[in-house]
C-alpha cells in the first residue's frame, strides 16, 4: 500500500515522500495517527495544498524540541533510593516512570514514552546517562546519579 507522509517517520521518510508499507502498518498505525494519507491522487491534490502549513508545523515542533534538548543537556538528576547491601544493589529498580517522575519534579516537561533505556532499569548505584528521544532526530541526554538512602 502507498501512503504520503504528512511528517518525518523515522527509518521510512520525510514530510511529503510516498513510500509503499504493509497495509496493516498503514492502516492500524500512520493513517489513524495523522502521520500519513492514503496516495490517491485526490490526497496528493489536497497534500500539496497543505504542504506549507505541515512543513510550518514540523520547523516549529523542530525548534521546539531543540530548545527543549539543550535545557534537558544540563540537567542532573539526584535520586535516593533504598539499597539491598554494601554492593550497591538497589531494592528494586529505576525505570523511566522514576526518571520522569524526578524530571517532571524539577519543573521540566518529560514523559515516559520520550526515555530510551535500551539496557532495561537500573538497579545498582551509580552515575548514568539517560538518552532522552524528543523528536525524530532530536536527542538529549541527562546525569542521573542514584545514591543510597540516609
Amino acid at each position: 500500500m502507498e501512503v504520503i507522509l504528512l511528517e518525518r517517520v523515522h527509518k521510512l521518510g520525510r514530510l511529503g515522500d510516498k513510500v509503499a508499507v504493509k497495509p496493516g502498518f498503514a492502516r492500524n498505525y500512520l493513517i489513524p495517527y495523522g502521520k500519513a494519507v492514503s496516495a490517491t491522487a485526490e490526497n496528493l491534490v489536497a497534500f500539496e495544498k497543505r504542504r506549507v502549513e505541515l512543513e510550518r508545523n514540523a520547523a516549529e515542533a523542530l525548534a521546539k524540541a531543540e530548545k527543549r534538548a539543550a535545557e534537558l543537556n544540563e540537567l542532573m538528576v539526584i535520586m535516593q533510593r533504598r539499597t539491598v547491601d554494601d554492593e550497591g544493589k538497589l531494592y528494586g529498580s529505576v525505570g523511566v516512570h522514576d526518571i520522569a517522575e524526578a524530571v517532571n519534579a524539577m519543573g521540566m516537561a518529560l514523559e515516559k514514552r520520550e526515555i530510551t533505556m535500551p539496557s532495561g532499569p537500573i538497579r545498582t548505584l551509580g552515575e548514568y546517562s539517560i538518552e532522552i528521544q524528543l523528536y525524530n532526530d532530536i536527542t538529549s541526554v541527562i546525569k542521573l546519579q542514584i545514591e543510597a538512602e540516609k
